[in-house]
């Protein structure tokens, strides 16, 4: 796929890769999505871990990443950078900071984007932990904090499951009320849903893009992924 199939116009330094919901995919998809843009030409791709819960030392997302490319941990990945925030508890970023006694600073996740930027990550692709409205903290949600940028852009993880579509709907409507532009929609097809359910979600929702977004490209994960 060249660059041109892939982008509809140049691509933001930074992209959140967010999802409709948690264990949506979002992890195989951030690693689809470097792959796809590494093949249309940027090829200093790569990603990294807005906050990661539930393990210890290094980001298990971050390490997915990198396996399933079929790369080792860079040195930025050891170094915390491409994680800034790390938590035991597998829950709510908000929460999972509190129960270890700390909190999130956005100006921390912003400056670890920055110094990655800096060092030649780009676009740099910034896996969101579990849906759009997930709280960072008690006052800031995930899809406020992206808001919080000059002229953000997502790609936006969903699936097949019974009531997928009302919640991609449900996140492209809350994402361009804040100015966010949604510009992939990665469609994971795995695990396999109902057939049936499964082939009238990829219609539908591609229908609704060419009708209402045709800005935002659809993408089909394949199953080997």
């Amino acid at each position: 796929m060249d660059r041109n199939t892939t982008q509809q116009s140049s691509l933001p330094d930074l992209l959140y890769v967010c999802g409709i919901d948690t264990d949506v995919g979002k992890t195989y998809g951030t690693a689809f999505l470097i792959r796809t843009l590494r093949e249309a030409g940027y090829s200093s791709c790569t990603s990294m871990k807005l906050v990661q819960t539930g393990c210890h030392e290094i980001s298990e997302d971050i390490e997915t990443h990198r396996r399933l490319l079929g790369e080792p941990l860079s040195a930025w990945d050891r170094q915390g950078l491409t994680c800034p925030y790390l938590y035991s508890y597998p829950c709510s970023p908000h929460l999972a900071a509190r129960m270890d006694g700390g909190e999130i600073d956005p100006l921390r996740l912003d400056a670890a984007a920055k110094h990655l930027l800096e060092l030649g990550a780009k676009p740099l692709l910034v896996e969101c932990a579990g849906g759009l409205m997930v709280p960072l903290t008690e006052q800031l949600l995930t899809i406020d904090y992206i808001a919080q940028h000059e002229k953000p852009q997502i790609a936006l993880v969903t699936n097949g499951k019974l009531g997928s579509i009302n919640h991609t709907l449900l996140s492209i409507d809350a994402c361009l009320h804040r100015g966010i532009e949604v510009r992939y929609l990665i469609y994971n097809v795995y695990p396999e849903q109902d057939e049936t359910i499964e082939r009238e979600t990829i219609a539908y929702l591609q229908g609704w893009l060419k009708e209402h977004l045709p800005q935002c490209l659809f993408m089909q994960m394949p199953l080997a992924d």
